[in-house]
């Protein structure tokens, strides 16, 4: 098999484990669900993923070496008008809710496969069977997904933001923050879905104001690692409850703190599909969730953050272990 240790990323960190499902969502478009398969490892003091492909789907070798071949298809496969459909239907999810619903309509009747294009993606998005509330009363619009982090405020656009990324983003982008020690060397400006808890960047710890900061133009976030966690939308639809709300996979609110995102992290070999019932089970949303039922199934650690609220924003905490 051709295997790949994505040395960059950590299973701590919320973006980077978004990253490497989505880089495992992708492969599997490319290459065929039953052929495409990941893992966990402790590597240089984190859990860091080890994705194996059948080396009879994976084409001709990139000049380069296997590592540059992987990104150049992931990039291709990124740049697919089926990846790339939903992130054009706003640029926000703040649609009302009969929109939506036409939205939604029009993926059900063209949709070849759940698997990709706006079939895939509207569900992670959100659903016109909850609406959303503008100070405590309904608003006649969708209700969207916990990983929501904008909506306009600030010229921070978060399906606009997207699309930033899906044109901006490069091989080398995909490299770097598969292969290499995140360097935060790409510029976050317009370039960031917040994901990363360094993105919780409160003007009272910094020096200067964020919105203006001229560094902003120059470093501090990861292309790759943001185009490639937007991938990973799709395996967290989200689901309206019979109160009337809207719940997103892998998300539950935790008394006095807010809504927090449980993500577990597995040693055996897991495919994609096997890897949807994972992130949704029950168990992961206990207070204290279970080891030794969750072990059985192959699960060798469980992390939790705290999404919390900046102003208009949305932000992830660092996680901690469960």
């Amino acid at each position: 098999m051709t295997e790949h240790v994505l040395r960059g990323l950590d299973a701590a960190n919320p973006l980077a484990y978004l990253a490497a499902l989505g880089t495992l969502r992708i492969a599997a478009l490319m290459h065929g669900a039953e052929t495409v398969a990941m893992r966990w490892e402790a590597i240089e003091g984190a859990l860091r993923p080890r994705l194996r492909i059948d080396p009879s789907a994976t084409g001709t070798t990139h000049a380069e070496g296997p590592e540059s071949a992987l990104c150049e298809g992931l990039l291709n496969a990124l740049r697919q008008p089926a990846e790339l459909e939903a992130l054009s239907v706003a640029d926000d999810l703040t649609l009302p809710l009969g929109q939506w619903r036409q939205l939604c309509e029009r993926a059900a009747a063209q949709s070849t496969s759940p698997a990709s294009g706006l079939a895939a993606f509207l569900p992670a998005f959100g659903s016109d069977a909850a609406e959303a509330r503008e100070n405590g009363k309904p608003s006649g619009k969708m209700a969207d997904t916990a990983f929501r982090t904008m909506s306009g405020a600030g010229h921070q656009h978060f399906l606009g933001f997207m699309r930033t990324l899906a044109e901006d983003t490069s091989a080398e982008h995909l490299h770097r923050s598969l292969f290499d020690t995140w360097q935060y060397d790409d510029p976050v400006e317009s370039h960031t879905m917040r994901w990363d808890p360094v993105d919780d960047v409160r003007y009272a710890l910094r020096a200067r104001d964020s919105s203006g900061d001229p560094e902003r133009r120059r470093g501090g976030s990861m292309w790759g690692a943001n185009r490639l966690a937007i991938a990973a939308l799709p395996l967290f639809p989200t689901m309206p409850t019979q109160g009337g709300g809207l719940e997103t996979t892998g998300f539950t609110v935790v008394k006095g703190e807010g809504a927090a995102w449980t993500w577990p992290v597995w040693q055996p070999w897991c495919r994609l599909d096997a890897l949807r019932s994972l992130l949704a089970l029950r168990e992961l949303q206990a207070p204290r969730p279970r080891r030794d039922q969750l072990s059985s199934l192959g699960v060798i650690e469980v992390f939790r953050c705290l999404r919390i609220r900046q102003g208009k924003y949305r932000n992830f905490t660092p996680a901690e272990p469960v």
